[in-house]
């Protein structure tokens, strides 16, 4: 059982994070958030694959001023990204958001600070301070002789001063690099300091591919480790794909049951099926259904009803055609062509 870190709960919109809150997915849309019917409709394709809260691009006023369209419209939490300027930020909680991203010492001198603060308590607008590797303060990148863990830790509690000094602490800290065991450090360092809600990912972690393995290690390491509050899967390339795996992980881990958990042997010569493309097109085809089940695509029947015998449902391959079973007791034999469809039937009558 995972030891969870106790963490300030917070509110963010109509969702909690931190506390005994459940662990959020979250994502960042790809569009101009000028163009507001684009970042809706992405917004909306994220919300259909399980996204809670979606953070946007503010890097202008005409982009802050479509805010107030774009939550109209959607139905999770938005979460503006600020950087430098920090009357983006007053727009933005003008216009509706729930939570904004800033780091406040890159917003303006303690005058400017003190009036997104004020507005941000006026409104119980949550501020995220974000740090990465990339962003820390050259002094302290001069002190540590570079980027490591202790560096990303002064540099996020450095702004975590600014903002309790304006007598503010509702707050959400992020701590990210693209080097997994830097980033696995500063959240185990950051954690004996504050006990506000952490935001978790792997920050620049690459493409599907590099990005799916990166951040599978960090998050899952820190998940397993009790801690993360919220998450955010970086890949390069569509979102979608980074709310999906964001769902994996936290089943994977034991955190979430919902969706199939979907296992597949690697296949070798006693497989006459093609199995590669039977599990990548049911996979595709199952990814809407919110059952807590085990699905076992199996090549043959050494690894289908004896091996994934504990799996609710599966198929073994023979020659052209598959055994469907549940439970590993053997249901019905299928022709190759019509494996998928009947498979799929079966797994939406449990």
């Amino acid at each position: 059982m995972i030891n969870r870190r106790v963490s300030k709960k917070i509110v963010i919109g109509d969702t909690y994070i931190g506390g005994d809150s459940r662990i959020t997915i979250q994502s960042m849309t790809t569009t101009d958030t000028r163009d507001i019917k684009k970042t809706v409709i992405q917004i909306k394709e994220l919300e259909n694959a399980g996204c809670e809260i979606i953070r946007v691009a503010v890097p202008n006023i005409e982009a802050a001023n479509a805010l107030s369209e774009i939550k109209k419209q959607i139905n999770i939490p938005l979460v503006a990204d600020i950087h430098f300027d920090y009357n983006l930020a007053l727009l933005s909680i003008k216009n509706g958001v729930d939570k904004l991203r800033i780091n406040p010492g890159n917003i303006g001198d303690e005058s400017r600070v003190r009036k997104v603060v004020d507005y941000a308590k006026e409104k119980n607008i949550p501020i995220r301070i974000g740090v990465n590797s990339g962003s820390i303060e050259k002094e302290i990148l001069e002190k540590y002789n570079g980027v490591n863990a202790k560096g990303i830790v002064e540099s996020a509690l450095k702004h975590v001063k600014i903002l309790e000094k304006q007598n503010f602490d509702n707050i959400v800290i992020a701590l990210k690099s693209s080097d997994i065991i830097t980033t696995i450090e500063s959240y185990k360092l950051m954690a004996k300091e504050v006990n506000y809600p952490f935001h978790i990912g792997i920050t620049e972690s690459g493409t599907l591919h590099s990005g799916t393995v990166k951040s599978s290690i960090g998050i899952g390491s820190l998940l397993l480790s009790g801690l993360g509050d919220t998450l955010r899967v970086s890949l390069t390339g569509n979102p979608i794909k980074e709310v999906e795996l964001g769902r994996e992980i936290l089943r994977d881990v034991g955190i979430r049951n919902e969706g199939i958990n979907l296992i597949s042997c690697p296949t070798c010569g006693r497989c006459n099926i093609d199995l590669e493309k039977i599990a990548l097109q049911v996979e595709e085809k199952i990814k809407h259904l919110n059952k807590n089940i085990t699905l076992a695509i199996m090549g043959c029947a050494v690894n289908g009803p004896g091996e994934a015998s504990n799996a609710d449902i599966g198929i073994a391959g023979g020659i052209n055609e598959a055994l469907i079973f549940k439970k590993g007791k053997i249901l019905k034999k299928v022709k190759e062509e019509e494996l998928i469809e009947e498979l799929v039937k079966e797994i939406e009558k449990i």
